[in-house]
Order: C-alpha cells, then sequence, then structure tokens
C-alpha cells in the first residue's frame, strides 16, 4: 500500500513565484505518483494584506517594495516569466498591470476545499492564478474572480454570495495567522507531513528528493 504525503502548500495568488513553485510541484508530484498518494491542501498567506480597493501599479509596488530600479524589475520579472513557462504557466508577456488585495480569493479556495474537495481547490488555485499572471486580469473586478470559479467547474451563485457576504473570513484569518506564528513569512512555504519544510519555488527534483526523504524515513 501506496504511503500518503500530505502537502500545505501556503502561498498567495499574487506571488508569481507561487506559480512556478506549484508547477514545479506538481511535475514532481506526477513523476512520484507510482510511490506515494498525495494530499494537497492550499492554505492562504497575503503579500498585501492592506492593500486598498483599486491596488497599486505593479511597476511603481515592486520598485519601491525592493529598492529596485524599473529596469532591474522589468529584467526580473523576464526571468521569472521564463520560469513560469517552464512549469507550466505562460505569463501575460506586458506582466500584470497592477497588485491587489487578495483575501476574497482565499475565502473561495477555503470554500472550495470545505464544500468540494481538495481536488477542486486545486483546480481553483491554478485558475486564479491565471487569471492574474496569465490574462493580467484585475482582481478587483469580481466578474473577473467568478470567470475563474466558472472555468473551476464550481457553483458561480454561490460563490457570488461568499464573495458579497463575509463568510470564511474568520477561517481564513485564523489560517493565516496559524502559519505566522509558525515563523512563515514568505511564500510559497511548502509543509510536507507536518514536520519538513521547503521554501521558495523548487525544482521538481528537489521536491522529489524529500519525497523519497520522508518515505525513508516512515
Amino acid at each position: 500500500m501506496k504511503p500518503t504525503i500530505k502537502i500545505d502548500y501556503v502561498s498567495d495568488i499574487a506571488c508569481p513565484w507561487c506559480a512556478v513553485g506549484l508547477g514545479n510541484l506538481n511535475k514532481a508530484i506526477a513523476e512520484f505518483s507510482d510511490k506515494a498518494n498525495f494530499e494537497v491542501h492550499f492554505q492562504p498567506f497575503e503579500l498585501n494584506p492592506n492593500m486598498p480597493i483599486g491596488g497599486q501599479d505593479a511597476l511603481e509596488h515592486l520598485t519601491e517594495k525592493y529598492g529596485l530600479s524599473a529596469e532591474q524589475v522589468k529584467s526580473n520579472q523576464d526571468q521569472i516569466r521564463a520560469k513560469a513557462l517552464e512549469a507550466g504557466f505562460q505569463f501575460d508577456p506586458d506582466g500584470r498591470k497592477r497588485v491587489y488585495n487578495t483575501f476574497n480569493a482565499h475565502r473561495l479556495l477555503y470554500w472550495a476545499a470545505k464544500e468540494f474537495d481538495l481536488k477542486k481547490q486545486a483546480i481553483l488555485k491554478k485558475e486564479l492564478l491565471n487569471t492574474y499572471f496569465c490574462l493580467a486580469s484585475n482582481l478587483d473586478d469580481e466578474r473577473n474572480i467568478l470567470d475563474a470559479v466558472t472555468r473551476s467547474g464550481l457553483d458561480e451563485e454561490r460563490a457570488h454570495q461568499i464573495l458579497r457576504g463575509d463568510e470564511f473570513a474568520k477561517e481564513v484569518r485564523g489560517k493565516e495567522e496559524y502559519y505566522t506564528n509558525l515563523g512563515i513569512h514568505s511564500v510559497p512555504s511548502i509543509i510536507l507531513n507536518d514536520q519538513f519544510l521547503l521554501q521558495g519555488a523548487q525544482p521538481p527534483e528537489t521536491f522529489i528528493s524529500a519525497f523519497k526523504q520522508l518515505i525513508k524515513e516512515n
């Protein structure tokens, strides 16, 4: 009987490296699926929890946050775009336009896992990343979020109801606080079987090496 590896993928859909890491993780899981089963939970983390409605120009935000020149930011974005393509995400060639608050997206991801299953949550996670990075869409526009829900095969009317209220806000805040208290302050952070932490957009071979170590120890 194959062992089950539990994965808590702590991330934000406004994080390009989270998309890269997810693509690489999925490659590793596919390659290792004959040796283990996997249970992937997407956990919330907000890079910009205080971002107001309307967001901020992406170039302005990144130059301010990291103290880089516009040219350096653009060069970094080109490198990330290449890594994303390798991982299976075709980012918009002109890049994301603005940086947005992602709390509502995390509420919907929580809902997908709670009222459907982890598979549906994973599909929605990918579609939300596609919405922001591949389609370069406005995350403050409810229509764009609902389109991602529809593409995921989830109930759009129920999602609309959630977005218009405050369902799952307490639960998401609680999870964010939990992972912050664990010492996680950057994403992606990947926790394997509640005991082994990997941080950053690791390549598939790093994940596979960790899987092998977990099976060996157990």
